[in-house]
């Protein structure tokens, strides 16, 4: 049993434990005892197990501690006969009263998920959009209030605008995706997609300084692709909003998208301060941010409908931290070649 088991079912040891002491205890002072009270206190640890949610380990410890009540208590004594049908029903018992629980357990656990989820959609609201909504009324106030504003500054003002405008749009769409991506009836509008295209799509997404200054790019000129176009661009937008906000300061990100005949790779790479080798595994999951990232903004949930996008194309998805920043990869099989007349 190794260390990692331990920790995650503990509460099984627990259960186990206390099932033993109480037989003991129970044999101990079975003379006092009634067999409604004997049976009652083998309960509890099938309680103890079942407040964890897991149906698994509460038949489990159902099973033993009616097998050492009935072994141990039920006449004929240490054997596993019964001549009274009453107490076939302790088995039951006990099966409903862990199942009970432990269905409870799961839904706690379930609402408690969704609290948390849903705190956290109110966090996005509360802060993230509120940030680019306050640069556009802020810059829109300036522009509207200064009626003799030369064309340069008015320009450097309409394009603060225009990002800000540009990082609200992402953001609304990443929430609504991630709402769409979590429904059980989703499914994937395929159709003939071009990646050059899907990239021009997802660039007009960025400033003018990200596409033309800050980003390097390089797609492999190899026909059409099988997919959810929509969900592709969305895929390649979000990529490139984490490496843009990931960045060094002045420091280009390169994106790759590479023909390898069974499939397609996609990279993008990023030069970064914020990388913690040991968390990176956790940047695909829901609200998940590094911690040591508080000063960039963001909602934790735009990798997350990365891999779930790259999932519901059959593909894989990884980042690892190399040459002083950060390197996702995506992998999508190719279904089907289009025959191009």
């Amino acid at each position: 049993m190794t260390i990692s088991f331990n920790t995650k079912y503990i509460f099984i040891l627990k259960g186990l434990g206390i099932l033993f002491v109480i037989t003991l205890v129970s044999h101990i002072f079975r003379e006092h005892l009634d067999i409604i009270n004997i049976a009652l206190i083998h309960i509890i640890p099938v309680v103890i197990v079942a407040i964890h949610g897991n149906m698994k380990a509460t038949i489990f410890i159902t099973l033993l501690s009616v097998i050492f009540f009935n072994f141990l208590y039920i006449p004929p004594l240490y054997s596993f006969t019964v001549h009274n049908e009453l107490y076939i029903w302790s088995f039951f018992i006990f099966a409903i009263v862990g199942w009970i629980i432990t269905v409870q357990a799961k839904n706690l656990y379930t609402q408690t998920k969704q609290n948390e989820m849903r705190e956290s959609l109110l966090n996005i609201i509360s802060h993230d959009l509120r940030t680019p909504l306050s640069t556009i009324i802020g810059t829109t106030n300036l522009v509207l209030s200064n009626e003799n504003m030369d064309k340069e500054n008015m320009k450097s003002l309409l394009d603060d605008i225009n990002y800000a405008s540009l990082r609200m749009k992402r953001l609304i769409t990443n929430i609504l995706d991630s709402t769409r991506l979590s429904s059980a009836d989703m499914s994937l509008k395929y159709e003939w997609c071009d990646f050059d295209d899907i990239a021009g799509v997802a660039l007009e997404e960025f400033s003018d300084k990200q596409k033309d200054e800050l980003l390097d790019i390089k797609i492999d000129d190899f026909g059409l692709y099988w997919g959810d176009n929509i969900l592709l661009k969305q895929l390649i937008v979000n990529l490139l909003d984490n490496a843009f906000k990931y960045s060094k300061n002045n420091t280009k990100v390169t994106l790759k998208i590479v023909d390898l005949g069974s499939s397609v790779k996609i990279e993008i790479f990023n030069q970064s301060n914020h990388i913690d080798k040991t968390k990176l595994k956790n940047i695909f999951d829901k609200f998940y941010r590094l911690e040591d990232t508080d000063d960039i903004s963001g909602s934790g949930i735009g990798l997350a409908i990365c891999k779930s996008i790259v999932s519901l194309h059959g593909g894989s998805i990884k980042a690892s931290a190399i040459d002083e920043g950060i390197l996702i990869e995506v992998n999508l099989p190719i279904a089907k070649k289009a025959k191009l007349v």
